[in-house]
């Protein structure tokens, strides 16, 4: 039976996740949530990058252009965060590319604008 890919630093990142709506609740931007998560993240020693540029390339050429994932914890998981009525399927894609595009195999996405409680999606490439 094999277990979740990165259980440990995913239960860590969703129990700072949890504490960041506990305080601030609900109805905040996007950006309130980023800081309030990274300072909980920083409080209880989670490794983590803030919005990383990410170099993109066409057919072996690189782009101009990057991504900038909201967070990136342990060098292993992109954490993704919204502050949405609902998470589509434009979101879940914006996730799936960030793995793509950093070959990481594991991204959380998170929404902030949900009441009563954050959801966070597990999405692997």
């Amino acid at each position: 039976m094999s277990g979740l890919r990165f259980k440990d630093a995913c239960f860590a990142i969703q129990g700072a996740i949890f504490e960041v709506y506990r305080e601030m609740g609900y109805g905040f931007l996007e950006a309130v949530y980023q800081e309030c998560l990274e300072r909980e993240l920083s409080r209880r020693g989670i490794p983590f990058q803030s919005q990383p540029a990410l170099a993109l390339s066409y057919k072996g050429l690189p782009l101009r252009q990057t991504y900038r994932p909201d967070l990136i914890c342990y060098d292993t998981i992109v954490v993704e965060l919204k502050a949405l009525g609902e998470i589509t399927g434009e979101h879940r894609a914006q996730v799936l590319n960030y793995l793509r595009a950093t070959g990481l195999g594991l991204g959380l996405l998170v929404n902030f604008g949900c009441y009563p409680k954050a959801t966070v999606e597990r999405l692997v490439f």
